[in-house]
């Protein structure tokens, strides 16, 4: 049902501000950008290898992305699954009772999207989109690795995601924490508690190519961020409102 995570969406001010850390900063290329009404933003896909990061500006007040700007400021909103065929899997999904957004496809900048309700995925705001041309990795010197989901109850919501989407389980050593396997990114599933007690979408992991020349980019920027060997973390007050983890390793 899914290949893999088409795109991250994160809520932003305003994209001129946006760019300037995740396309000149971190390199992202810009695939896309276009006013979507229905949606009342402004949005951009920027590439990352087999996934993307789409931006989100409100432009019309009363929104859900308008609302979430106003009550939790910049951050992650959403993530998108990319499926074969959007109107097959809503119609498998709503048979099964599972809680909808949209009860039937639209287009969006992903292409033939559809959103599910939060409650239905333990807390995750998920859209599943088809791309009208199928999608292609794109050149980057960043690939999406893991999603971080915090919740109260990792394992179950894991079971959620499995029944939902069929994920693979990958091995861990033990312990409360679960990863599921999308494509060749992976959901990783933490207690609340590890993330200052949020739930949903907590951080984003990505692999650079060139970790020194990224680390020396967001150093001449300014970045607030923590260095270790091999790795970096950068602080949601420099990223838009997103814990971001860049490291070299797979």
């Amino acid at each position: 049902m899914v290949r893999k995570i088409h795109h991250v969406g994160i809520v932003v001010d305003k994209l001129a501000r946006a760019y300037p850390f995740y396309r000149d900063t971190l390199g992202l290329p810009l695939v896309k950008e276009a006013e979507v009404k229905d949606q009342g933003v402004r949005a951009a896909l920027l590439a990352a290898q087999e996934s993307e990061i789409e931006l989100l500006e409100p432009i019309q007040a009363g929104t859900g992305v308008a609302r979430f700007l106003e009550q939790r400021g910049e951050g992650l909103h959403h993530m998108c699954f990319e499926t074969e065929d959007v109107d097959v899997a809503l119609r498998r999904l709503k048979a099964a009772g599972v809680a909808l957004i949209d009860e039937t496809p639209r287009d969006g900048l992903a292409g033939r999207i559809a959103f599910l309700h939060p409650r239905a995925c333990a807390g995750v705001l998920v859209e599943l989109a088809t791309p009208v041309n199928g999608s292609r990795p794109a050149p980057s010197p960043l690939r999406l690795k893991r999603v971080v989901i915090g919740s109260h109850d990792p394992q179950g919501a894991a079971r959620i995601f499995q029944r939902l989407f069929d994920l693979p389980e990958q091995s861990l050593n033990g312990g409360p924490r679960a990863m599921l396997s999308v494509g060749r990114g992976a959901l990783l599933l933490v207690p609340d508690e590890e993330v200052g007690g949020l739930e949903g979408l907590v951080a984003l992991s990505v692999v650079a190519e060139d970790l020194p020349a990224v680390s020396a980019r967001l150093r001449d920027v300014g970045a607030a961020m923590l260095s270790g060997a091999g790795e970096l973390t950068v602080e949601p007050r420099s990223s838009h409102g997103v814990h971001l983890h860049i490291s070299r390793f797979e």
